[in-house]
């Protein structure tokens, strides 16, 4: 049952907002009582936290599975991009801005695991690059795996990226295409001309 409710939160979360939906709606939508929620779950913090931290490995998971497959850097970024927008497809509220104005504690350990994750992908995709000759050769890893992570975060800001103007997909595209032309060698701006065009088909 903790799975369940679990799987539920986060699909209303990420619909809603973590603001918007209510012990009451949970209960309703699951045709389940409150009280079976608070048998697992102390609060609605700790629910927030614990969808928050759940969904956070699943993305983890997938991710490190593309890692796994070895494709060259540039198509592996797309991979991985194309896989956070399936998952994240019907966000429709904004949840992480939600989730820093109304739990920025739990907003402060997502980012630190996010960080934690995504800048060993990074930094890993990035030697790689360089070691193929399809990244360049004369690239601070350390600084292109953080500056790569911070512009990552931006996006997700509402204030700088309000959804009214910028479609997530549409904004995540031009990052990635931003991040990788500031960083490939000709040989690499081949193989990323050649996934933008089979992209745009």
């Amino acid at each position: 049952m903790r799975e369940k409710i679990i799987q539920k939160a986060t699909e209303l979360f990420i619909n809603l907002g973590f603001k918007s939906v209510t012990m009451d709606d949970l209960a309703n939508e699951m045709g389940i009582s409150k009280k079976t929620i608070y048998s697992h779950f102390r609060n609605k913090s700790e629910l927030v936290e614990e969808t928050t931290m759940t969904m956070c490995d699943f993305i983890t998971c997938g991710i490190d599975n593309i890692v796994c497959l070895q494709k060259n850097p540039i198509e592996e970024l797309y991979e991985i991009k194309k896989f956070v927008m399936v998952n994240l497809k019907n966000e429709k509220t904004s949840p992480l801005y939600q989730l820093q104005k109304y739990y920025p504690k739990i907003h402060g350990s997502l980012k630190e695991k996010q960080y934690e994750s995504m800048h060993g992908c990074v930094l890993e995709n990035v030697k790689r690059g360089m070691e193929m000759e399809i990244y360049r050769s004369n690239l601070n890893v350390e600084f292109v795996s953080r500056i790569y992570f911070s512009g990552v975060m931006s996006l997700k800001d509402e204030n700088l990226f309000p959804s009214q103007i910028f479609s997530k997909p549409d904004v995540l595209d031009q990052y990635l295409e931003y991040h990788l032309r500031g960083i490939v060698t000709p040989k690499g701006r081949k193989i990323l001309n050649s996934i933008i065009n089979s992209n745009q088909e």
